[in-house]
């Protein structure tokens, strides 16, 4: 149990065997008892503490009770001290009325039953312990109140810095944001530009190379330059490829052409690219397929650009003489094309960077290989929007590498005879066209124009819009070839003012430009381009168009 508060009881008489006798009655351990002899002595100890009851003498010298009540009544502090009255007057109404108006709130005569004190003063003491238990609790709630309040201001100052923290953090957000998005933008353009810069010079060198084929075999030195020259101006049209690529993909840009095709149809299309790098370097390519052909949903040209990169680098990364494994199975909905080589090999810990952006072996790099390190993080986002995967396994540097793909299965589809044609080649149409040329690089233009002839089309050459114009005007082509970035008059101008000139309508004009972004091809054909044409010019997408507007010649 808990332990009694003590309370204070001041006991006043004048006569110290009464103080005496009421000390005894009222003995008690939750009570401290304080004797007063007389009216002095108890306000004297009423100023010094706090009471619960005062028990008092009437009859005392100097001051009696009654004007020591009406004091104590008036001070604030001691007002409210219950106070009980003894008296040895019986029968005396107006004594026991004035007991009561100088603030009594109890009135008992002497001698004193001490059952009937006692208790009565036990209700007093209580009464004061609940009081200052109430006052207590009261100073606690009224402490806790501050104290929610302070915490509410607190909070409240809190909750305006964290929303003025919020708005400049925000702030901050969105112009960090709009700094990133410009810095895209302008890596975007720069990409383009790049592109754009790097893919003129390249133009010239594939027609001087496609003009030394078509002149005819020559010296040894000369075939072998040749060769050298279209070998690099492709792998750095590849490279171009590949950065824009990238950046298309990044960007959401780059939309599949899904068909069903054929696993081994869309590898046979990347071997037939990769076949002089691989032989080359004399190494083995084997393949194996299974009887059934796997077909899939899928990008013909970029699943096989997927392909092409896996296997380009095997071939780069492996030394002269090496072998290269191309499998492919079928298992649970998949179908799985794994290419191994004997190659270099990959570090474990380098095994998932392989995958990254501009990532690079340093044994790769040591053995001066070549590349941007962008194919196989070109090749894995490619495989990712065909819905499959691409892991890279190896037991270390010197062991070779594989590459394992998986790509879901749209169908299966039985083996073709071993007699069916392949396709075919397409027939060269007879006949000639009158062709014009307009490109501010003059190399370009004057390649293409030399190509062309030697090819037995007549054509023309210029070197602005203004000029292709004119010579328009008396040359009257029937297909133009137009660069777009041109001093003065540009291509889409140009090609605006052609399709006005009397017989315009019937004319073809083609955009052959080193821009090549999906932009630049809607730009082209709002402007009445009939085709797109990205430098270097692939010679067989430009026979395919001399074929195209051959036939619609023909009567």
């Amino acid at each position: 149990m808990n332990p009694v508060e003590t309370v204070n009881i001041l006991i006043v008489d004048d006569e110290p065997r009464n103080l005496a006798v009421l000390e005894s009655i009222l003995d008690d351990p939750g009570y401290r008892l304080v004797r007063a002899g007389s009216g002095d002595d108890a306000l004297l100890a009423l100023v010094a503490d706090e009471f619960a009851a005062l028990v008092l003498d009437v009859q005392m010298p100097g001051m009696n009770g009654f004007e020591l009540a009406q004091m104590v009544k008036e001070r604030r502090k001691t007002a409210r001290v219950p106070i009980i009255f003894l008296t040895a007057y019986y029968n005396e109404d107006q004594h026991i009325l004035e007991g009561y108006g100088s603030g009594a709130v109890d009135y008992l005569h002497k001698p004193v039953n001490p059952a009937v004190l006692r208790s009565k003063v036990a209700v007093f003491a209580e009464l004061h312990r609940k009081n200052r238990e109430a006052e207590r609790v009261n100073r606690l709630l009224v402490a806790e109140v501050a104290e929610r309040r302070r915490a509410e201001a607190r909070l409240s100052e809190l909750n305006a810095s964290l929303d003025e923290r919020v708005q400049e953090r925000t702030r901050e957000l969105q112009e960090s944001e709009a700094l990133l998005l410009d810095a895209s933008r302008r890596k975007d353009e720069f990409l383009a530009i790049l592109a754009h810069e790097l893919r003129n010079p390249l133009a010239p060198m594939r027609n001087a190379v496609h003009f030394l084929k078509l002149r005819g075999p020559g010296t040894p030195d000369v075939q072998w330059a040749s060769d050298i020259v279209d070998r690099q101006v492709g792998a750095m049209s590849r490279l171009i490829e590949d950065l824009m690529d990238v950046s298309r993909i990044n960007q959401g840009r780059i939309e599949l052409r899904r068909e069903p095709v054929a696993i081994e149809d869309v590898l046979a299309d990347a071997v037939e690219t990769i076949q002089p790098q691989i032989d080359g370097s004399g190494h083995k390519l084997t393949v194996l397929q299974p009887p059934a052909r796997l077909v899939v949903s899928a990008d013909r040209a970029r699943l096989a650009q997927v392909f092409m990169n896996i296997l380009g680098n095997a071939a780069k990364y492996t030394d002269p003489g090496g072998q290269i494994e191309v499998r492919v199975v079928g298992d649970a909905g998949f179908g799985i094309v794994s290419i191994r080589d004997s190659g270099i090999g990959i570090p474990p810990h380098r095994l998932e960077r392989v995958f990254d952006l501009f990532a690079q072996e340093e044994s790769a790099l040591s053995r001066s290989r070549g590349g941007l390190g962008v194919g196989l993080s070109l090749t894995r986002k490619l495989v990712q929007m065909h819905g499959g995967t691409i892991v890279a396994a190896s037991e270390g540097p010197g062991k070779g590498s594989q590459f394992t793909i998986r790509l879901p299965l749209a169908m299966a589809v039985p083996p073709q005879p071993a007699d069916a044609a392949g396709p075919s080649a397409v027939a060269a149409v007879p006949g000639s066209l009158r062709i014009l040329v307009a490109d501010d690089n003059r190399d370009a233009a004057e390649t293409l124009a030399v190509l062309l002839q030697v090819m037995g089309h007549e054509s023309r050459k210029v070197y602005d819009g203004a000029a292709a114009l004119e010579e328009a005007g008396r040359f009257d082509p029937q297909l133009v070839l137009l660069d777009i970035g041109m001093p003065g008059l540009n291509g889409y101008e140009t090609c605006l003012r052609l399709r006005e000139q009397e017989g315009g309508r019937s004319r073809m004009v083609v955009a052959v430009t080193g821009w090549g972004q999906p932009q630049d091809i809607q730009k082209a054909n709002a402007a009445g381009f009939d085709g797109h044409l990205v430098k270097p010019v692939d010679v067989q997408a430009l026979v395919r168009l001399i074929e195209a507007r051959l036939a619609e010649k023909r009567p």
